[in-house]
């Protein structure tokens, strides 16, 4: 990040947040909205985490594997929503470019790690249900440890290193048309003469999108196909059950993504961005914990032991 501000602190010292400075009038059923999706997404996503921690009987891959996820969505909402709530009722705030790039580059590293977890999941499942008797030994504890190191591991070194090694330059266009510094937003602004926009582009859309997508359908396919030589309709869709959850979380935050960031960009659809992305990035995240809860019987059952619990230590 030093290289990009040497480059332009000449040029950019800051920039300045539309939102909906434009729109006052929508600024406080705004913010109460977001209030209300960032307090349920920390609860539901807190509570899962404490109890995957708790239940012995949810030691296994694909709970820590989910505490990962739930641990991911609070620390992406975070990094941007209570800027923005904090901003709210401000006519375009401003944002230094330090502040900008390392929230461009924070959310940018967040939503990498979930594309390359999702992914990490649909694997897990794949072997759950591939190959059951060696499950436990295939995704032995150090496996899972080394997987989910991988995912953030690589994640920040794909989000980070291109913001570092290319150079951007704004040549004094600093009005960014977002609540915060979304990397789409910012793009716009870089000088035609620079290469920095398409680099990043198809670097960020090769590995967020198609790559953990298409391994993510080949998982699928395999189980598909796995499952199809069970004989038995119960053991069938009891396998089935299992990925639902995570069928249900990737259908959404992919269906919404790829609307997002591979739709055809134009200045009428702009204001239409900035609601998708609120759907993409408060609730999404807040969405992911309610699917797991309401389909899965075992986090049910650890909810009602937690409670319980806490009832005979009270």
């Amino acid at each position: 990040m030093g290289s990009l501000k040497r480059d332009n602190a000449s040029e950019m010292t800051e920039f300045i947040l539309v939102g909906f400075s434009q729109h006052p009038q929508i600024q406080p059923a705004f913010f109460s909205g977001l209030l209300f999706f960032y307090l349920v997404m920390m609860f539901g996503n807190s509570l899962i985490v404490v109890v995957v921690r708790w239940d012995s009987q949810l030691h296994t891959p694909m709970y820590f594997f989910l505490s990962n996820l739930s641990f991911l969505g609070i620390c992406y909402s975070t990094s941007w929503e209570l800027y923005v709530l904090a901003q709210c009722f401000r006519d375009f705030p401003t944002i230094s470019y330090t502040s900008c790039y390392a929230q461009m580059t924070t959310s940018l590293f967040l939503r990498m790690t979930e594309c390359l977890l999702l992914a990490v999941m649909a694997y897990d499942r794949f072997v759950a249900i591939s190959n059951p008797l060696h499950y436990t030994i295939i995704m032995n504890n150090q496996v899972c440890t080394q997987l989910a190191l991988g995912t953030w591991t690589s994640a920040f070194l794909v989000a980070v290193t291109p913001v570092i090694a290319i150079p951007a330059r704004y040549c004094g266009h600093n009005v960014v048309n977002h609540f915060t510094c979304e990397i789409q937003a910012l793009l716009k602004l870089v000088c035609s003469d620079t290469p920095v926009s398409p680099i990043l582009g198809l670097v960020i859309s090769v590995f967020t999108l198609p790559l953990p997508f298409t391994f993510i359908f080949i998982s699928y396919f395999r189980i598909v196909a796995a499952v199809l030589k069970i004989r038995s309709v119960e053991a069938r869709l009891k396998a089935f059950s299992t990925c639902g959850s995570h069928l249900t979380v990737v259908t959404i935050f992919y269906g919404t993504a790829i609307y997002m960031y591979l739709k055809p960009q134009s200045k009428e659809s702009q204001e239409e961005d900035k609601v998708i992305s609120i759907f993409y990035g408060a609730v999404t995240p807040m969405l992911n914990p309610l699917i797991y809860t309401l389909r899965n019987k075992d986090v049910k059952g650890a909810l009602r032991n937690l409670a319980k619990g806490n009832e005979k230590s009270s």
